[in-house]
C-alpha cells in the first residue's frame, strides 16, 4: 500500500512540474509579443491519508499529534500576470500603449474581445485594425464632429478621402483711427443728365419705362438688352452688376442698381447730407440721376460716361459732381470663408463722425460684392473711443452675408470685434485698419492624426483645421483573471470576470493612452529561466522517487524466489 502510494504521489509530482514547465515554456517564448501577459502555476497539497488523528492530553500522557501521509500536490491555478509591461516608442502614431488597466476592445468574429495588444494599421476602408485584421471599436463622430458616446462602432480614419472646410465665424480687426483728423460731414453728390419719358415728352420720374427714356431726343435702352453697372468708389473700380432691360423694366430699377453697385449705406443712424438735406442713396430728381455717396474720403464717388454699358457699348449718360467727399477715413479688404470653405471678400470702411470734449466716434461700413444680394452694402454702425484712445462703446458686432447663390449655409452670421483697434494715431500714419485674424479656412483634406492620452483621434487638415475624428475606448473587468484566452493575443469574457465596462482612458480606472508606443510583453525571462531550473530539479527528484519504489519492489520479489 506504502509503496503504491509513494508511485501515485511521485506521478502526481511529475505531472504538475511537466505543467510548470509548459507554463514557464510559454512565456518564454512570447517574450516578444507585444502586449502578452505571462502566466503562473500555483500548487496547492492533495487531501492526505491519516494514519491517526492523535489524542488529547491525560493526567498520565502528554497526548498525540495527527500521523498523515500526504498524496501528492494539484495546480491550484494558473493566472495571467496582468501587470504592466514595458513600453517603448514606434514609428506610427496608429500604435498605441496603455499606462494603467484596461483592454482595447476589437471586433471579433463571435462579438467584441480584448486585447493589449496596441500594434494597430488602417487597412485598405480606412478602418484601424489589429494585426489580425480585427477592427477597433470605440467612439465615432456625428456630421458636426463631435463624439457619439452612445454606442461603440468601428473607428475610421479616411486620410486622403476627408475633406472639410470651416465657417468664418469671428473676425477680429486692428489698427489705429486719427481722432483728430477732419471731421466726415458729406459724401459725393452727383447728378446725371436729364432724362425725358418719350411716353409723356416730360422728365423723367420714378416709374418710367427705361425703353422710353432718351437723352438730347436719342433713346438710352433697348428692350431685351443687358446693362451694365460700374463705377469708382475711393478710388478703386467697383465689381459691375447686370439688368436686363425688359418691356416692364423702370427708371427705378435703374436707380436701385446704381445704389447696390456702389453700395451706399443709408437709413439708422446714418446722419442727412448737409446739401441735399437727405439720407445717402441714389434717386430720381427732375428727371436725373442724383447720387448722394457716405461721407469719408475712402467713399468718394466717380461716375463718368461709360460706367453704364448696353451689350458690351457705352450709353451716352453722363455725371456732373457738384460735391466731393470728405473726411478723416480708413479702408481694408479681407477674406473670409463659408461652409463650403469659398472665400468671401468684405470690404471694411471707418469714417471720423462725431468727437467731443470726451470721446470720438467713427463710423463703419461693411460692404460684399459676394452678397448674394444685389445690394453690396451689409452692416453699419459705429465704434466710440475715450479720451485715452480705448473703445468704450460698439467694441462687437454680427452681421451676416448672404450666399442664396451657392449651396452654402445663407445667410452666413459673423461676428466682429473692434476692441482691438486703437483711438490713438498721428497725422503722419493717419487711420489704418487691418484683420486681425478670422477663424475659418478654404477647403482641406485629412493628411495626419494624432491621438491624445485621453484617446482622442485629432484629424489634421492641410489647411490647418483639425478635427475629433473618434475616441479609443478601454474595457475593464471586476475580475481580470476571469478572462479566457481566445488566441491572437485577445481574450473573451469568462464566467467569472465579470461584464466589460466600458470607458474613456483616464476616466473610471481606466489608464491612459500612449500614441506612438507599443506595450512589451511582461515576461521576466531571468525569473522565468530561473523557475525552469527549480522545475526541472522537482521532475527529476520525483522520477528518483518512483525509481527508488521500483529498487524496493526488486527487493521484494528476490525475497520470493
Amino acid at each position: 500500500m506504502g509503496l503504491t502510494s509513494a508511485l501515485n504521489t511521485a506521478l502526481n509530482g511529475l505531472s504538475l512540474n511537466e505543467t510548470l514547465i509548459d507554463v514557464l515554456g510559454n512565456n518564454i517564448s512570447n517574450a516578444g509579443t507585444n502586449g502578452f501577459k505571462a502566466s503562473n502555476v500555483l500548487f496547492t497539497t492533495q487531501l492526505a491519508r491519516t494514519l491517526s488523528v492523535g489524542s488529547r492530553p491525560t493526567a498520565t500522557n502528554g497526548g498525540t499529534n495527527p500521523q498523515q501521509i500526504g498524496l501528492g500536490a494539484t495546480t491550484a491555478a494558473i493566472n495571467a500576470d496582468f501587470g504592466q509591461g514595458s513600453i517603448t516608442n514606434s514609428t506610427s502614431p496608429s500604435d498605441l500603449a496603455i499606462q494603467g488597466e484596461g483592454f482595447f476592445v476589437v471586433d471579433g468574429a463571435d462579438g467584441n474581445v480584448y486585447s493589449r495588444n496596441g500594434n494597430f494599421s488602417l487597412n485598405s476602408a480606412s478602418l484601424l485594425t489589429n494585426a489580425a485584421g480585427l477592427k477597433v471599436q470605440g467612439y465615432g463622430v456625428d456630421a458636426d464632429f463631435g463624439i457619439i458616446t452612445t454606442q461603440l462602432t468601428d473607428i475610421s480614419i479616411p486620410l486622403g478621402d476627408l475633406n472639410v472646410a470651416q465657417q468664418t465665424q469671428n473676425v477680429s480687426i486692428n489698427g489705429a483711427l486719427l481722432p483728430t483728423g477732419a471731421l466726415s460731414t458729406q459724401g459725393t453728390i452727383s447728378t446725371s443728365a436729364v432724362l425725358t419719358d418719350t411716353a409723356t415728352t416730360n422728365p423723367a420720374l420714378a416709374g418710367a419705362l427705361l425703353v422710353n427714356l432718351q437723352v438730347g431726343g436719342n433713346n438710352l435702352f433697348t428692350n431685351g438688352e443687358t446693362l451694365s453697372f460700374t463705377a469708382q468708389k475711393g478710388g478703386r473700380t467697383l465689381d459691375p452688376q447686370t439688368l436686363a432691360v425688359t418691356g416692364t423694366t423702370t427708371y427705378a430699377e435703374l436707380a436701385t442698381l446704381l445704389d447696390g453697385t456702389i453700395g451706399i449705406h443709408s437709413g439708422g443712424t446714418i446722419p442727412n447730407d448737409p446739401n441735399s438735406g437727405g439720407q445717402p442713396g441714389v434717386s430720381i430728381v427732375g428727371g436725373a440721376l442724383q447720387v448722394v455717396g457716405n461721407s469719408g474720403t475712402v467713399n468718394g464717388i466717380v461716375l463718368a460716361v461709360g460706367d453704364i454699358t448696353s451689350n458690351g457699348i457705352t450709353v451716352p449718360l453722363s455725371f456732373t459732381a457738384s460735391q466731393a467727399a470728405v473726411g478723416e477715413s480708413a479702408i481694408t479688404d479681407f477674406v473670409v470663408f463659408d461652409s463650403l470653405g469659398q472665400p468671401v471678400t468684405v470690404k471694411l470702411t471707418s469714417v471720423l463722425q462725431a468727437r467731443d470734449t470726451n470721446s470720438t466716434t467713427f463710423r463703419y461700413f461693411i460692404e460684399s460684392a459676394d452678397d448674394s444680394d444685389a445690394d453690396v452694402s451689409v452692416s453699419t454702425g459705429t465704434i466710440q473711443f475715450d479720451s485715452t484712445g480705448q473703445v468704450i462703446a460698439g467694441g462687437t458686432a454680427t452681421f451676416s452675408v448672404d450666399r442664396n447663390n451657392s449651396a452654402a449655409v445663407s445667410p452666413m452670421q459673423l461676428n466682429i470685434d473692434f476692441s482691438a483697434i486703437s483711438g490713438i494715431s498721428s497725422d503722419t500714419a493717419g487711420s489704418t485698419l487691418s484683420l486681425n485674424n478670422q477663424d475659418g479656412s478654404d477647403p482641406g483634406t485629412l493628411t495626419s492624426f494624432v491621438i491624445d492620452e485621453t484617446g482622442v483621434i485629432n484629424g489634421v487638415f492641410d489647411n490647418g483645421i483639425v478635427r475629433t475624428l473618434g475616441q479609443i475606448t478601454l474595457a475593464r473587468f471586476s475580475n481580470p483573471q476571469g478572462l479566457v484566452q481566445d488566441g491572437s493575443g485577445t481574450f473573451l469574457e469568462g464566467v467569472s470576470s465579470g461584464p466589460p465596462f466600458v470607458s474613456t482612458p483616464g476616466n473610471f480606472g481606466a489608464g491612459s493612452l500612449r500614441s506612438g508606443a507599443i506595450e512589451l510583453s511582461n515576461t521576466d525571462v531571468g525569473r522565468n529561466l530561473v523557475d525552469l531550473i527549480v522545475a526541472s530539479t522537482n521532475y527529476r527528484g520525483n522520477a528518483r522517487v518512483i525509481s527508488s519504489v521500483q529498487q524496493l519492489v526488486d527487493e521484494l520479489l528476490v525475497l520470493g524466489r
